[in-house]
């Protein structure tokens, strides 16, 4: 009887088994998700993908306890096909923000269960520490030992070739045991900045040896400084400079590191002198041209050092001071870039550019010394730059672009105050995120990064410039491409997969990486950051490459990309310490933006209550109204030029459509002029000040910097007022003032509120403003094509579209423009009405 019980259970369990898994093999439709959840008031968006052409209607949110549906949408519009699916679609739930446990459903079709928490990404930067960690060399606390405690020898330095030098310690590269300065400076210096921007996100649970134990010190603050301890032995004296640690004879074996002897020198590694010279490249030679990117690189590292120890250790910062000045001073000599060099194989990590390593020193110099000479040229430098990104390409040679984010933009930026200098910088951030987005918008995933190697720390720099772009300038346009990028990182991808080890826990995470700690011991290596999918084309001819395992992932493999949890692929599958430490700030970032509650939403947001709605505002001036209502108003503006009333009279009578308008004193005065504004008035359209002469109120650069004191801005208002009154053009009610150049701050707008003036401006990232541009101004000219599409954009991506926007127009412009974007506003009312937008006064919309 118990054989055959047996026989029957084991017979029981295999059908079931082969039931299970024959349906699995069936399955021809998927949801991809964010694994690690949602904060409340995020973006939120999981993707129906499908191997069928089946077109979906609406999908359900239901709760994973209850088991009840507590959200129903439409599926909105299919994007088709992408990757190994034929029909695609993005299903958007951001307007549900109650906390606790989903999944999302589609007829018989189920996503994994999420959480929806402004919890959700507490520990989650902490957690990729542990990688970091891992990697270290030198005295290793995952292993409890020391390893490469010999290194090294030099090579292309002034002194003697195999002279020893003591550089052990620092980070090993990837799941090679190599040693970058370039990627470890730039690891350091997202370590420090993740401090500085985001400390209350991180926890102190490891000694600076990275051992058990508190010490009083932010874990990622101990982890960035032994960057830091490293790269001074890599920068030893004023003139010496090292670029690498080991070569490529590295690969000769997966082993867990200890010391090394198959360099030739006992166990003794090469170390690279930054020579600005070519050096071996197997049977070539590199392209090496300079020094200049990997010296800003270490002086970047060093003054943001320097500016965070200032608090904690004075001396040790005034060290890191010098080291950076003596690092900037060593990168003048010889501009160009330093490449890597390799004995056996041909791949290097051949950075191409060295500006943006040169922009970001220049900032991280300026806020240590104050001294202006360093920024000479660096906003030129940013504009030069901005021709070399991967961003808005199909491919780039390995590490062409390095690093993959431009931090000198943001910073430079910070410096400039919200000018219109800092407007004109963050446009070249702007610029390589449109690119991305033209690629992105076609595909559900708003996938626009290429599959290139390393394409998850792309992914990674992409989000985190999004990031701060949008924090910025206060634009939420590219929200949900921020968002997508992030989610892709953690399992909302066709292979719908994280792609960080253990994380989040239970999760779809990698569990075969390249690595010699999970090949040779089973040991986690938490935290990492793997590679990333890569392009079918470039995975078919990459050397020595052979899966170990049957493909997991088969089923979502494609023509498009590829991406195999499988030791035996190192493009796909391997982890990268500059990765993680980048997405380290990414995660900080999110989760420091998740701590803001819904309590705290209306600040984050910039709300305030006028009477009873909801406005955004900016330095105490109104710059949207109710987010709630569809509902815009059009403005329009005139100092100088004018000649666009009459079009603009002709288009809203037309239509049907109010608008407001807002001239200077002089412009009201100009007998030329008053004809239109008599019939701009007559057609019950709103009249309001400009200012009388167009006065600057404050300084480009210095926002807080006032131009004019209260007795001459009120002077100047009153003028300007007294020109509309004079031919009896005043409105009743409630006065409403737009500022000159659109420029203004607090202490302005307070002086406009003794007046009982509402100040207020156009929302940010419409973009119409742009309108006065003319093309010999470059990269700020704007076409009207470009504008309106903006225009489009902000209304798809906006989380609530373009509802509450003052869309400013200017009603004249230079004769240089010949693009006059008011001669196509039968187009823009058109597109706005179709989209269910009430055209409002200004004081109607802010009432």
């Amino acid at each position: 009887m118990k054989i055959v019980d047996i026989r029957i259970k084991l017979s029981l369990v295999v059908t079931l088994f082969l039931v299970f898994h024959s349906s699995k093999a069936h399955e021809t439709s998927w949801i991809r998700i964010n694994q690690l959840g949602y904060p409340n008031y995020s973006s939120k968006v999981a993707i129906w993908c499908s191997k069928e052409n089946f077109p979906l209607k609406s999908f359900e949110l239901v709760d994973a306890v209850s088991k009840k549906t507590v959200f129903t949408h439409p599926a909105g519009k299919s994007f088709g096909a992408y990757g190994p699916f034929i029909e695609t679609y993005r299903l958007d739930f951001s307007s549900f923000t109650k906390t606790g446990k989903y999944f999302i459903q589609t007829g018989s079709v189920k996503s994994p269960v999420f959480s929806i928490s402004d919890s959700v990404y507490n520990g989650a930067a902490d957690f990729c520490l542990r990688y970091m960690r891992q990697q270290r060399s030198g005295f290793n606390p995952f292993l409890n030992d020391s390893c490469h405690t010999h290194d090294g020898y030099t090579m292309y330095g002034p002194m003697p070739d195999s002279t020893h030098i003591d550089v052990s310690g620092g980070w090993h590269d990837a799941s090679d045991y190599l040693q970058y300065s370039s990627t470890s400076a730039n690891a350091t210096y997202h370590l420090l900045a993740a401090y500085r921007d985001f400390p209350k996100v991180f926890s102190d649970e490891k000694k600076a040896n990275g051992l058990a134990g508190k010490n009083g010190v932010a874990d990622v603050l101990d982890e960035a400084n032994w960057g830091l301890q490293w790269l001074q032995k890599m920068n030893p004296k004023s003139n010496w400079m090292f670029n690498q640690l080991g070569d490529d004879r590295d690969h000769m074996g997966m082993r867990i590191p200890k010391e090394d002897n198959f360099y030739g020198k006992g166990f003794e590694r090469p170390v690279y002198f930054v020579s600005g010279e070519p050096q071996q490249r197997g049977k070539y030679m590199n392209a090496t041209t300079g020094v200049t990117s990997i010296a800003g690189k270490f002086a970047s590292a060093f003054a943001l050092g320097s500016q965070i120890y200032k608090k904690y250790n004075s001396q040790y910062a005034d060290e890191l001071q010098k080291k950076a000045i003596d690092a900037w001073n060593f990168g003048i000599n010889k501009p160009g870039v330093s490449q890597t060099a390799s004995i056996r194989s041909p791949y290097i990590y051949a950075e191409d550019d060295w500006k943006d390593d040169w922009v970001l020193a220049a900032t991280q110099l300026y806020a240590i010394t104050k001294k202006d000479s360093y920024l000479k040229n660096t906003y030129q430098m940013v504009w030069h730059n901005s021709d070399s990104t991967w961003m808005g390409n199909d491919t780039a040679n390995h590490y062409q672009w390095y690093p993959f984010v431009n931090p000198g933009v943001y910073e430079l930026a910070k410096i400039y105050d919200h000018s219109v200098m800092a407007t004109e910088t963050m446009l070249a951030y702007a610029d390589d995120i449109y690119n991305v987005w033209q690629k992105a918008k076609h595909n559900a995933f708003y996938r626009g990064v290429p599959f290139i190697w390393c394409s998850n720390n792309l992914t990674t720099s992409f989000a985190i410039q999004c990031y701060w772009y949008r924090t910025y300038e206060k634009d939420e346009s590219y929200l949900e491409l921020e968002q997508a990028n992030f989610d892709w990182l953690f399992g909302c991808n066709p292979w719908g997969t994280s792609m960080v080890y253990g994380l989040p826990q239970n999760g779809d995470t990698p569990i075969d990486p390249h690595s010699a700690f999970t090949l040779l011991k089973n040991y986690p290596i938490d935290g990492g950051l793997v590679d990333g999918p890569v392009y079918t084309s470039i995975f078919q001819n990459l050397i020595g490459i052979k899966l170990v395992h049957e493909d997991s992932y088969a089923t979502f493999q494609s023509d498009l990309a590829v991406y195999h949890d499988d030791y035996g692929d190192y493009s796909t599958n391997e982890p990268t310490m500059d990765g993680t430490a980048s997405l380290i700030y990414l995660l900080a970032a999110k989760a420091n933006e998740a701590k803001q509650s819904a309590v705290n939403k209306a600040k984050l947001l910039n709300l305030r209550k006028v009477n009873g709605h909801n406005l955004l505002s900016s330095h105490g001036a109104i710059i949207r109204g109710d987010i709630s209502k569809k509902e815009i108003a059009l403005v329009f503006t005139a100092d100088e030029f004018g000649e666009g009333l009459p079009a603009i009279s002709s288009s809203l009578k037309k239509n049907g459509v109010s608008a407001s308008f807002f001239f200077t004193g002089r412009f009201y005065r100009n007998t030329a002029n008053q004809a239109n504004i008599q019939r701009i008035h007559d057609a019950i359209h709103y009249l309001g000040p400009h200012s009388d002469q167009h006065l600057l109120y404050c300084d480009w650069n210095k926002r807080d910097s006032l131009l004019v004191n209260r007795s001459k801005f009120q002077f100047d208002l009153n003028e300007n007022i007294a020109a509309i009154r004079k031919n009896n053009w005043q409105e009743k009610g409630d006065q409403f003032f737009i500022p000159p150049y659109e420029w203004w701050n607090n202490t302005v707008a307070k002086w406009c509120n003794e007046k009982g003036v509402s100040l207020f401006s156009f929302t940010p990232g419409t973009t119409t403003n742009a309108d006065y541009t003319w093309p010999e101004m470059g990269n700020s000219y704007k076409s009207s094509d470009v504008i309106i599409h903006s225009i489009k954009h902000f209304q798809e991506t906006d989380p609530h579209n373009l509802n509450g926007a003052i869309i400013l127009i200017h009603a004249g412009t230079d004769p240089r423009r010949k693009d006059k974007l008011y001669g196509r506003l039968d187009e823009l009312i058109d597109y706005l009405t179709k989209e269910g937008y009430q055209l409002k006064r200004i004081d109607d919309l802010l009432k």
